[in-house]
């Protein structure tokens, strides 16, 4: 009988499962930390990251007029300085619209809120509520002295604008400055950037650049189109209602709609409340009819012509690119949270099928890249 074999300690194997799980587990910790990291840093710093955010965007709208003119031999230095200069015009002039049209109509919507006020008091008082004067008078004086109780709270948020208005003119500045060098040399600029990257990588740096770049643009030219769009069909309705403000709304419109969803619903909100407190509740509700007709063609018919398949996210990515916005940076988050989706979505994809990405032509005619490499 043969002596048994001594059997060693016993060995246990990890299953394959959970190795995989693992091996991605601590991966997918490293890239959110990093991730989380930069969101923190730039955010420290969003003195400077967002009128740098902003100047991209600008710059993405506004390249193709100085490419146009350059084109027709004017210099890329005038062609630059021409093409800032008309947005600043456009931009104080639409600031000077809205000024013009709160200086000659205020003096109406006040008198309407005045009345609107007093038909509101008339109906507690003889309405289901059966409120007495005395209880009127009584909510009234509370009102009254929860304003006078918050004084101390008005001076510091007084003083907090006052520090926000100065950081706002220093990042117009920032901004602008920005604007004007990517619109001049952005081709240097880029060149340089992706010198900053290993050798063997620098090729996918360029096209996944310049396939981010093209959807960046698709994206900007769209949204603009879109929002005016917008913008001259709400201020249509509201001049046939004869709504106060109705080119205020507009340019309320305009702006709103750059930050998806949110800035829609909030600036439709504004109109139907300025034609309920100028015009009554019938006006209103035909606001709100004109508001949503717009909307709907503007979702159901602009947006998929426009954008096609380039720049096109599923609407649960971009509810929740603009969840991750806000709670990150707020409205500045939510205004940039879905062009830096629609950019990384073009890059994953452009890199997961190993050619660039064709975007040159979406909206409006083709434009030099300024993402393109000096050679």
């Amino acid at each position: 009988m043969s002596a048994q074999q001594p059997r060693g300690p016993a060995r246990y194997e990890v299953p394959i499962g959970v190795e995989i799980a693992a091996a991605w587990a601590w991966r997918v910790v490293i890239i959110g930390a990093a991730a989380y990291l930069l969101a923190r840093v730039l955010g420290h710093f969003s003195e400077v990251t967002v009128p740098v955010a902003v100047a991209v965007l600008l710059t993405a709208l506004t390249i193709g007029g100085v490419d146009w003119l350059g084109r027709r031999g004017v210099p890329r230095i005038v062609a630059t300085i021409i093409v800032v200069l008309g947005l600043l015009v456009g931009v104080f002039g639409l600031i000077g619209l809205v000024g013009q049209q709160l200086s000659t109509q205020f003096d109406d919507l006040r008198d309407s809120v005045v009345e609107g006020i007093a038909q509101l008091q008339d109906w507690a008082r003889t309405g289901p509520l059966q409120l007495s004067d005395a209880q009127l008078a009584d909510w009234v004086d509370r009102v009254k002295e929860a304003i006078a109780s918050s004084d101390t709270q008005v001076i510091s948020q007084a003083t907090e604008v006052g520090t926000r208005i100065g950081h706002f003119v220093a990042g117009f500045f920032i901004a602008l400055f920005t604007l004007f060098f990517l619109l001049y040399e952005g081709e240097r600029i880029w060149s340089w950037v992706v010198g900053l990257f290993p050798r063997q990588s620098r090729d996918r740096v360029r096209s996944s650049g310049r396939a981010a770049w093209g959807s960046l643009t698709a994206f900007v030219r769209a949204t603009v189109l879109v929002a005016l769009v917008d913008a001259i069909g709400i201020a249509a309705v509201a001049l046939l209602l004869q709504v106060p403000l109705a080119a205020a709304i507009g340019v309320l419109v305009f702006l709103g709609a750059f930050v998806p969803i949110i800035g829609a619903l909030l600036s439709g909100m504004v109109a139907v409340l300025v034609a309920l407190v100028a015009q009554g509740p019938v006006t209103a509700v035909l606001m709100l009819a004109g508001v949503i007709a717009v909307q709907q063609i503007e979702s159901h018919v602009l947006q998929p012509f426009l954008m096609g398949h380039i720049v096109a996210l599923h609407p649960l990515a971009i509810l929740l690119a603009i969840a991750a916005g806000v709670v990150t940076a707020g409205i500045v988050g939510a205004l940039l949270a879905v062009p830096f989706a629609a950019c990384l979505n073009s890059v994953v994809r452009h890199l997961a099928e190993g050619a660039p990405v064709a975007t040159d032509g979406v909206v409006g005619e083709e434009s030099r890249d300024p993402l393109a490499d000096d050679g």
